[in-house]
């Protein structure tokens, strides 16, 4: 690596103290890094840069590069950041427009595809005689969160996700993929009125070898037919900024050293969230330590890009929106919270892949032995509610019955994968389904609610707590009246018909959707709201659309927004739209 400790200019690299100020001016003062006093009166000092050492570790400083350091310089007209869902959108918009591209990603693959994706009134959902208003959901998406959502930002999706599906469809129908439509929504959820709308899609199929096609390698190969491709291996260091301070461009580290990638249109940011990245993390989303078990699908999501435009003044979310699912399995005993050490990406104490059962609204109980939230809301808030609990963990349990029980709980999203398991599986036996749980502990099985009990660790008062819990919960069923938490009648289900099996879970995070602030087209916002010229952002590195939760009865519209967004910031950039 070169070295890192030649000056750098003011003009040309903002400051980490400049980007801790502006944090500290829209509330996030608890994020943000602590400069001294010293720092913080020198911060319009042009050598101001030195003080960014004294912010947290999670934002630092740009690291100073001087043109000696630059081992390679390259032009392009329109750089994107980041191979993943939002990337490889981008980079097949830009292939269609005839751009001079160039997608950068920091590992040596495409990053792994989110199948599902939601889509507002698509083809396929007037297919299907279904008509979403548009209004009811916006305002729902807004409530979600705390009305901290930009609802012009979000109406881009809205307006706009119904072309990216047309736009899409034929390159990965003609790939060899199917599209599977959602629109699970004819029954009543979570002990209130939620809004759930038909709008997911799943594209799946397999190609001439058998094996699994994914929307990101279709895309790989779609760019690969018109003359383009990924440069693998480089890292994001910084943006560059001309004496205006319009963005023109990035450095990389590369395994030959820094390289800077000049863009004439302008550089798109899809580098992901920061789920992977301990400090930002403990600073930024707290109820992650509180809460998982196990991070599954973004390893390389350290912020990267959300931390890069900090340096040059960008505005971030105040408020942080962990994408946590319930179904984080692990071993009786065994916590939630980050266990690696310092300065290490952050791990989890699960090291399996998520364990899907989790979603279903089955009992769950505390440590204690008793229920503490209603099992059927969205996949988050019983995580939520656990943090409260000692270990910041649950336990799950149900009886020989769950096949039944699961056909009629008939959740909605990625959950239904349990249903569709268990009914491909509808004569194998529950001990051959779940043999891997079993074997491993994570699952325990008993011939009755006491040994159970004892299997599942719960002793003393906690285990007659437990048995109680039991004997009430079965009272619910027979009366088909959730007494304490008001969950709806055919979510409700027995323990009566050994053998009985019981799991601890705890949340499993799949990324961070807080990010960089951004405006209906997608450009990167500074401390004041004004457009950093030459800078956008989509997908998870992008904000000004989640706050304190995923929402999931809006099926899909995490990676749906990621899409859109990206195609429309090209769009943008290109002149493609106004």
């Amino acid at each position: 690596m070169k070295s890192l400790n030649a000056n750098v200019s003011r003009r040309s690299f903002l400051t980490g103290a400049t980007a801790a100020g502006a944090l500290a001016a829209f509330g996030l003062a608890g994020c943000a890094p602590q400069a001294t006093s010293a720092a913080t009166d020198a911060a319009t000092d042009e050598d101001s840069t030195e003080l960014a050492s004294t912010g947290s570790d999670w934002l630092g400083s740009a690291p100073e590069i001087t043109e000696g350091d630059i081992v390679e310089t390259r032009d392009t007209e329109l750089l994107i950041v980041g191979a993943g869902n939002g990337g490889m959108a981008a980079a097949a918009t830009a292939a269609d427009l005839g751009l001079d591209f160039t997608l950068c990603e920091k590992t040596g693959s495409v990053q792994r595809t989110r199948h599902w994706f939601g889509a507002i009134n698509t083809m396929y959902t007037k297919a299907a005689g279904v008509e979403i208003d548009t209004a009811k959901l916006l305002n729902e998406f807004t409530r979600y969160a705390s009305n901290q959502a930009d609802q012009r930002v979000v109406r881009v999706w809205i307006d706009e996700s119904a072309e990216v599906t047309e736009w899409l469809d034929p390159i990965l129908t003609a790939a060899g993929m199917t599209c599977a439509f959602d629109n699970n929504v004819d029954h009543a959820t979570g002990g209130t009125d939620f809004n759930i709308f038909p709008m997911e899609h799943y594209y799946s199929g397999k190609d001439a070898a058998g094996e699994a096609l994914e929307r990101n390698k279709v895309l790989l190969a779609y760019i690969n037919e018109r003359g383009y491709d990924v440069t693998y291996n480089h890292s994001l260091a910084k943006l560059v900024q001309d004496e205006s301070g319009k963005v023109t461009g990035a450095i990389f580290e590369t395994p030959d050293g820094y390289v800077q990638i000049n863009a004439a249109k302008g550089v798109l940011l899809t580098t992901g969230g920061y789920v992977s990245n301990a400090e930002m993390l403990h600073a930024c989303n707290p109820m992650v330590e509180r809460c998982v078990t196990l991070q599954y699908g973004s390893p390389n999501n350290t912020g990267d890009g959300i931390r890069a435009a900090m340096h040059i003044g960008a505005q971030k979310d105040a408020i942080g929106a962990p994408m946590i699912f319930d179904r984080g399995a692990v071993l009786p005993g065994e916590n939630a919270g980050i266990v690696s050490e310092p300065g290490e990406p952050a791990t989890f104490v699960g090291t399996d892949k998520q364990f899907n059962l989790g979603s279903q609204p089955l009992m769950k109980v505390a440590r204690d032995g008793k229920r503490f939230v209603n099992e059927s809301t969205p996949y988050d808030f019983c995580c939520f509610a656990a943090a409260a609990n000692e270990g910041g963990v649950f336990c799950q349990v149900f009886d020989s019955n769950l096949k039944e029980d699961v056909k009629r709980f008939n959740t909605i999203g990625c959950s239904r994968q349990t249903q569709q398991l268990l009914a491909k599986e509808a004569d194998t036996p529950l001990d051959e389904i779940y043999a891997d749980q079993l074997e491993k502990g994570t699952m325990v099985k008993a011939d009755t609610l006491d040994e159970l009990a004892d299997k599942l660790g719960f002793t003393g008062e906690a285990k007659e707590a437990f048995l109680a819990e039991a004997d009430k919960y079965n009272g619910f069923y027979d009366a088909q009246k959730d007494s304490d938490f008001g969950k709806e009648a055919y979510r409700l289900s027995e323990l009566r018909t050994a053998p009985f099996y019981g799991i601890w879970y705890g949340g499993s995070i799949l990324t961070t959707v807080d990010g960089l602030r951004i405006n209906a087209d997608m450009q990167v916002l500074d401390a004041e709201g004004h457009a950093i010229e030459g800078l956008y952002a989509a997908g998870d590195c992008s904000g000004s659309v989640f706050a304190n939760n995923y929402p999931e009865y809006i099926v899909g519209c995490a990676c749906g927004r990621t899409i859109t967004f990206s195609r429309h910031a090209v769009r943008h950039m290109a002149g493609d739209i106004a």
